[in-house]
């Protein structure tokens, strides 16, 4: 059975009513980007009940399995609302159809109603460091097959992201970072499922000389997964970003206890999502 899956923001938006005052819209789409239901309404209604009343008009012809949310200040209402239903929602930055209807709408008045404010990057807790970690890439054609079909006890592909694979040349090689966590392994990679990792992004600090990784989790979190100085690893971060954009971002983060390559212990397909 195909899930039904809606998109949904519940936020202050760019509308103003004839006196100036702020409004707050609820949309729904689709993962085709088909706006399923849109309502609008003055700051001091929103709350739940309202909220909870435009989502029993919207699920009136057809209700969805999951509802995606990707603005931690929606979060909680939508949950609470979608409860009242029993429609599970799911926190996460992939909501890229309805992002695409919200940008529209700030184009045509200037407001960036996607931009979400984010902390300075955590440093990882001490129990979690790997031994030591490395760039890699991968044939496109092949790597999904190549992790999930392997008895590696933690996989996460996202079908999103398994239909962005598809739309690449044969040719291409995914880009991705290979953590070696000795008996530290098994801990970090449960550590990454309750983080939810999202992207792995280079940041340097010196350009060609020092810098770090740092991994993009959940719906704002950010994590500083890996920090070096040295200019060899600088050009080879450099290019690990190159060959990011050259796959549309799509890039992997493997976790194994070592560099023998007989067991893994868990593999992420990651992409970069606006935030």
């Amino acid at each position: 059975m195909t899930l039904k899956i809606w998109q949904a923001d519940f936020y202050k938006t760019s509308f103003q009513d004839k006196e100036y005052q702020i409004r707050w819209q609820l949309l729904i789409c689709d993962v085709q980007g088909k706006i399923v239901y849109q309502a609008v309404c003055k700051q001091e209604e929103a709350d739940l009940n309202w909220l909870s009343s435009k989502l029993k008009s919207a699920i009136q012809k057809e209700r969805p399995n999951i509802i995606q949310v990707f603005r931690p200040q929606s979060i909680n209402l939508l949950i609470a609302a979608a409860d009242r239903f029993g429609i599970k929602v799911e926190a996460t930055r992939r909501t890229s159809k309805l992002k695409e209807i919200l940008n529209k709408q700030g184009i045509n008045n200037n407001f960036n109603p996607v931009k979400i404010e984010q902390a300075p990057p955590q440093t990882l807790p001490d129990n979690l460091l790997g031994e030591r970690w490395r760039f890699a890439t991968f044939p496109k054609e092949g790597i999904i097959e190549f992790f999930r079909d392997r008895p590696i006890p933690i996989v996460d592909i996202p079908e999103l992201l398994l239909t962005k694979n598809l739309e690449l040349a044969p040719t291409v090689k995914i880009p991705g970072v290979i953590i070696y966590g000795g008996r530290t392994s098994m801990y970090l990679a449960r550590w990454l499922v309750s983080v939810k990792p999202v992207a792995l992004n280079y940041i340097p600090t010196q350009i060609d000389k020092s810098g770090g990784l740092v991994l993009e989790a959940g719906l704002v979190n950010r994590w500083i997964l890996a920090t070096f100085e040295d200019s060899q690893m600088a050009k080879a971060a450099e290019q690990y970003e190159l060959q990011k954009n050259n796959s549309q971002g799509l890039h992997f983060l493997v976790v194994q206890p070592d560099d023998s390559a007989m067991t893994y212990t868990g593999f992420w397909l990651l992409r970069h999502e606006e935030i």
